[in-house]
């Protein structure tokens, strides 16, 4: 299981690494059409958004499987070892659930929705859907890291 989940890290790690060289190309290429030509590009700020989109929430994942998110330790400071291990382990599961319901079955739903309704991005004229993708796949992502966390106390 950590060969799996040291290989679903390092695809993620570059998935974000090339993400956020998308961005900087897109805007780069932003900044030069409107000031440097006389006709500014009309698609890049629709897609630096939709990539900061994606870079924050793939991020949030990818931070949760590392253990790196912002945390609050002055309580567990305070808990004895086996104290410390059971909040440790009700903390994954919160996480886990949040994930599952709100993530994974709420953003299936957004994707589905959107879908159906055929609604389109401004002016890349793309499926929201695939935008709205990231929300229930950064969820998988966060469940399989959280069940590995699990398994693993």
């Amino acid at each position: 299981m950590n060969a799996l989940r040291q290989k679903i890290d390092l695809i993620l790690s570059r998935i974000l690494i090339i993400i956020m060289g998308l961005m900087v190309i897109n805007v780069l290429w932003q900044v030069f059409t409107r000031y440097l030509s006389d006709t500014p590009s009309s698609f890049t700020d629709e897609l630096s958004r939709y990539l900061m989109i994606w870079l924050g929430i793939l991020g949030a994942a990818y931070v949760s499987g590392k253990n790196m998110h912002v945390a609050i330790d002055y309580l567990p400071s305070k808990l004895d070892k086996k104290s410390r291990k059971r909040l440790a382990i009700f903390v994954h599961l919160v996480v886990l659930l949040f994930a599952l319901f709100a993530l994974v079955i709420g953003g299936s739903r957004l994707v589905y929705i959107s879908y159906i309704l055929g609604q389109t991005t401004a002016a890349l004229g793309m499926p929201l859907a695939v935008v709205y993708l990231v929300i229930p796949l950064s969820g998988l992502l966060i469940v399989y890291y959280k069940l590995a966390d699990l398994l693993q106390k």
